[in-house]
């Protein structure tokens, strides 16, 4: 039996725009909100996931894998890149969601040491692999956090902060030359990267920006005039994205519609949004959010495939938990009272989805993939907490 069927509900799966005052029921189905311990359960399951995951070295991830088909990783550039992104994610979701176990504290303070000593020689792994983009953006991310862990340290704080600022000069030494990020160049190999901007990859960077920025530290304007620019040249009237400008003429291939959009709309509306664009409208918020959980299966279909783009409307696995992820701090910049039953629908989902280890994952990536997709799923369920 199908309940809360709408008009809404019909425009939010044909792709139309859905008007304030029709989205109630959007997104809505039979399904029974997971209770508050069910919650911390899940998170305390995927917290002991990561605690027993962790490398000896204090790093997430690895190179492990003996599937007959990988994604290009040329070594060891790439998979450094990789796991400082992995690592990074980790530390967040256990600064998030952990608690304050000292098992809990301990895991961060060797994934901090860790991050403090490789993140310095991160660099890309070879003029057209460009993964170092990932790790950067969420090296920023962790090391915001870890910042206001140790208050009275002033030596540490130096030195996380020393760090965070050579990552945004990297990151300005990695933006494309249009403007905005990528993680290949195809094109030329140059000093500059010469590739085409790719829409979520840029969102990442300026949501980590917006991180940096609250902490403290200067945004060069031109990079995030730049990086919104190029958002703006991929989105859409219905607020979908293009996948990357590379397809700029071609807006009506499959990944550049609506259902293709669902893992990319959530994290352009947030950094469009947190740098000030007054079109992402909460409507536009709620409707994407609507649209998520109403058309989740288009995502749902590209779950655990191994090749990339290979599910319907060209969806990859990894926008899974990435997408659902940018969803939840979507739901953070609605009022709190109107969050209430999207933290039910993300948190049944995520629920719903957890494996027997304790894990979350949704793209089978060498060994990355795992660590990846828990963290992700943590820090969404984290925002699925109601507060106290």
């Amino acid at each position: 039996m199908i309940r809360g069927f709408s008009f809404a509900l019909l425009a939010v799966l044909a792709g139309l725009p859905v008007q304030a005052g029709d989205q109630e029921s959007a997104g809505s189905g039979a399904f029974e909100p997971p209770t508050a311990e069910q919650i911390e359960a899940a998170i305390g399951r995927g917290v002991q996931f990561l605690l027993d995951r962790q490398n000896p070295n204090g790093s997430w991830g690895g190179i492990g894998g003996n599937r007959p088909y990988e994604v290009y990783a040329p070594v060891p550039g790439a998979h450094h890149a990789f796991r400082a992104a992995v690592t990074a994610l980790s530390v967040v979701a256990l600064i998030e969601a952990g608690g304050e176990a000292a098992e809990v504290q301990q895991a961060i303070e060797r994934g901090e040491a860790w991050l403090l000593r490789e993140l310095p020689s991160l660099r890309r792994a070879t003029p057209d692999a460009i993964y170092n983009t990932w790790g950067h953006a969420y090296a920023i991310q962790a090391l915001v956090r870890l910042l206001a862990r140790h208050p009275e340290d002033e030596s540490r704080h130096q030195r996380i902060r020393e760090v965070i600022a050579q990552q945004i000069e990297l990151l300005d030494r990695y933006e494309v030359v249009d403007g905005g990020w990528a993680y290949y160049d195809f094109e030329a190999g140059t000093k500059k990267p010469a590739g085409s901007s790719i829409s979520f990859v840029t969102a990442t960077v300026l949501i980590a920006f917006d991180e940096a920025r609250d902490a403290g530290f200067e945004i060069p304007e031109r990079l995030v005039q730049r990086g919104r620019d190029s958002i703006l040249r991929q989105r859409k009237p219905d607020f979908s994205y293009l996948y990357g400008e590379y397809l700029k003429a071609r807006p009506m291939r499959e990944i550049n519609r609506p259902a293709g959009s669902l893992g990319r709309s959530q994290v352009c509306n947030l950094a469009l949004r947190l740098w000030g664009d007054e079109a992402i409208t909460d409507e536009v918020v709620q409707t994407w959010l609507d649209r998520l959980f109403a058309r989740n299966g288009w995502l749902s279909i590209g779950r655990k495939r191994p090749i990339p783009h290979e599910s319907w409307f060209q969806v990859a696995g990894y926008f899974f938990y990435y997408g659902h992820y940018y969803a939840a701090a979507c739901m953070e910049l609605l009022p709190a009272e109107q969050r209430g039953p999207y933290q039910a629908q993300m948190a049944a989902l995520l629920i719903g989805l957890q494996e027997r280890d304790g894990s979350w994952w949704d793209f089978p990536l060498y060994d990355y993939h795992q660590q990846y997709g828990t963290a992700f799923a943590l820090m969404s369920l984290h925002r699925c907490r109601k507060a106290p």
